[in-house]
């Protein structure tokens, strides 16, 4: 599970991300054999630092061999059942080695895969050989993680057969699809007297399509082992590390000298490509995350789940395969200049294929910001402020950060007379934990946020400014993928019944904080080049009441599903994530500006059950989740063929999800509509977010919960001070 989800980490780097030296007993690192001294500075440091370290035991030991396998063959396509039988007799060994800096278990499974990786050259090959033939009945499962091992040659050779042939089917779907509809649009043409020239695959024979659909196949495998043949061993080792490290839970990682370039590169906050971050799943390409603001976000035809199946460079007739093939593989052909085109072909969340072509671009980070939009309902004025990250300049603070910028859309949005606020944190990963104090200030008078607790202590971080910014009605938005420091704040305001919170049942359930260590710094003398970092979890986050948003997140208020809702996404997914827990209370008051703060909770669950749009919704959750658990696929092409048109007939009824229009108007404010007269790229930014807006149900819900929230005489009488 945590290799399959490896890659959405990114979204979810902890709320204090900072580079750090911890003050350990000082230790001498000196054996010459490079692989050794890591293991050693890595054990080291994860028992001195980490905030609860694992203990290394027969359990450790046993998850670090199902990880490490299951890393390096998770098709189980390589190794055969004998390899598994003889790797066995280290199952429960591997912490009693890494203690010992013996490398015999990695040197073995190493030294075996080495060799089974070449085998597979030859037999991906032999299978590629001879035509596939889709018109016998026969099945592939697709639930590899249950998959057991082959126990000889005949049925490796059967293995490979068939998961190539299910590779290849989606190529030969494709081709026979594109076939149809030129002879579709041929014959529209010819009725109305016009030309029409089809393209060069539409031309092919059913015979053609499945040799070419091969050929498609067997080049994606031939760039997959280009690039494996260019790894070395310590990048097998470095991946070795990383089972090891993520035992102690799923944040800490290891990221060996060229992760640690990417890793930088990813904190710079600038990306080039299509502004969509991708993860391995299975034998497809999975977009986990759209960059607001990139090219695939301003495209609107690419989301979250979708499946990236084959990549076409502009210049290029012909689409590369990337089924199969490693996501740094698949992402060197997907990124490109600025500027440049890339057409994908994507398979969507409903099963579905189409293309989209994508300008590369630079994805600035300035889509990270704060922002902010005037909600109109009859006669009432709303604000909303969306808040994708708790972001912050790590060299000056002042300098620009979420919680400045949010006070700032604040001001705004007052002198334009909004009577509520909604403050939007989903998908926000978290970010800087100072932020995220600072922005519950807005809206408290004083008192305790979060509780942070380290192996040493505990600490309260409290807002000390007596000044509210904004006492008006407040409505936070949250989903599953709210995570880290939205959680805190969304708990926060919650506990102080200061805001109603609006979303999926609950938030993604990331209660815990990392610092990045430098593993140089612990040598004295170093001579054997670059060891890497260490991303190292060393605090836990709980509530001003006490408990832990550790898997249990944060429980809306009010709940609304969404797609989502059904699939695996939140912290309690993980293998080992650490435990929930609770610590006494802090000393806080809870708000007393609500006259009616339970009644219009109730309202709007009242109004939940009734909505027509949301019943779809869930439907459409429910949809998606009973297709996702179908792991059994024909790999004979009429009933794939049926299958697919199936789906395509299904979600005709979903469509109504994103016709909706939830009759309110959204407009930018002043400032902003000034800066759009010069920047034609944020106005259209601007236009296609408002447009969202006005699909949206969930942020129709919010206003309707700011309209039923009174608050008392006293507050009414009386403007909020602004703070300086």
């Amino acid at each position: 599970m945590r290799f399959m989800k490896k890659n959405m980490k990114i979204l979810f780097l902890g709320v204090l991300m900072a580079v750090t030296s911890c003050s350990f007993t000082t230790k001498e690192f000196n054996d010459p054999d490079k692989d050794k001294v890591l293991l050693d500075l890595i054990t080291y440091v994860l028992e001195k630092g980490h905030y609860s370290p694992a203990d290394m035991d027969d359990t450790f030991s046993a998850g670090v061999y199902d990880d490490f396998i299951n890393a390096l063959d998770p098709l189980k396509r390589y190794f055969i059942a004998s390899d598994i039988e003889e790797f066995s007799a280290y199952r429960t060994l591997i912490d009693d080695q890494i203690k010992a800096k013996d490398l015999t278990f990695f040197n073995l499974v190493y030294d075996r895969f080495m060799k089974r990786m070449e085998e597979g050259k030859k037999r991906y090959a032999a299978v590629l050989e001879e035509p596939f033939d889709y018109s016998i009945d026969e099945v592939i499962n697709v639930d590899y993680e249950n998959l057991a091992y082959v126990k000889n040659e005949s049925e490796m050779k059967d293995r490979w057969r068939q998961q190539l042939k299910f590779s290849t089917l989606s190529n030969y779907y494709d081709l026979v699809e594109e076939k149809e509809v030129s002879a579709k649009n041929q014959k529209e043409a010819a009725e109305k007297g016009e030309e029409f020239t089809p393209s060069e695959n539409a031309k092919l024979t059913i015979s053609e399509i499945e040799e070419k659909s091969r050929t498609q196949t067997r080049t994606s495998l031939e760039e997959y082992y280009e690039f494996t043949d260019d790894l070395e061993r310590k990048d097998y080792f470095a991946t070795f590390l990383t089972t090891i490290v993520e035992e102690f839970d799923p944040h800490t990682n290891y990221f060996a000298p060229p992760d640690r370039d990417r890793f930088d590169l990813r904190m710079s906050g600038k990306l080039e490509g299509i502004g969509a971050r991708l993860q391995k799943k299975n034998d497809y390409i999975k977009v986990v995350d759209v960059i607001s603001g990139g090219p695939a976000w301003r495209g609107e035809h690419i989301e979250v789940g979708d499946l990236i199946t084959k990549v076409r460079q502009q210049d290029e007739k012909e689409a590369v395969s990337v089924v199969g093939m490693r996501v740094d593989d698949a992402v060197k052909l997907i990124k490109g200049p600025k500027g440049s085109k890339v057409t994908l072909t994507i398979k969507g969340v409903d099963g579905t294929t189409r293309e989209e072509t994508i300008t590369r671009d630079v994805v600035e980070i300035e889509e990270t910001y704060a922002k902010s939009t005037v909600i109109e309902k009859s006669d009432k004025k709303f604000g909303l402020i969306n808040l994708p990250a708790f972001y912050f300049d790590m060299e000056n603070y002042k300098e620009r950060n979420s919680a400045t910028d949010v006070k700032q859309e604040i001001v705004r949005l007052k002198e334009e007379g909004v009577e509520g606020l909604v403050l939007d944190l989903r998908n926000n990963g978290g970010g800087s934990l100072r932020t995220a104090v600072d922005i519950a200030g807005l809206f408290i008078k004083e008192g305790p946020v979060v509780q942070v607790s380290t192996s040493n202590g505990k600490e309260v971080l409290e807002d000390e400014d007596d000044d509210i910014l904004w006492d008006g009605p407040l409505v936070i938005l949250v989903n599953e993928l709210s995570a880290s420091a939205s959680e805190i704040l969304a708990a926060a305001m919650q506990d102080y019944k200061r805001a109603i919170i609006i979303g999926s049942e609950q938030s993604y359930g990331k209660g815990t904080v990392q610092n990045l260590v430098d593993l140089n710094q612990w040598l004295r003398k170093n001579d054997m080049g670059d060891m890497g970092a260490l991303k190292l979890t060393t605090q836990k986050f709980y509530r001003v009441n006490g408990g832990s948003t550790q898997l249990e997140g944060v429980k809306s208020d009010v709940v609304m599903p969404d797609r989502f809702s059904y699939v695996d996404i939140g912290e309690r997914d993980y293998d080992n994530p650490l435990p929930f827990d609770k610590i006494d209370p802090a000393k806080f008051d809870v708000w007393d500006g609500y006259v009616d703060f339970d009644e219009a909770i109730a309202k709007s669950k009242a109004r939940m059950a009734k909505s027509e749009q949301l019943s779809l919704i869930e439907e459409n959750a429910r949809w998606i989740k009973k297709r996702r658990d179908e792991l059994d696929v024909s790999l004979n092409f009429d009933e794939y063929y049926a299958e697919i048109e199936q789906r395509k007939a299904e979600t005709k009824k979903f469509d109504a999800i994103d016709e909706y229009d939830n009759k309110m108007s959204y407009r930018s404010l002043p400032d902003e509509v000034e800066l759009m007269r010069q920047d034609t790229t944020l106005r259209e930014k601007r236009k296609r977010w408002h447009k969202s807006l006005a699909k949206d149900i969930y942020v129709e819900e919010a206003v309707n919960v700011l309209e039923d929230l009174k608050i008392t005489n006293i507050k009414t009488k009386k403007l909020a001070n602004i703070k300086n």
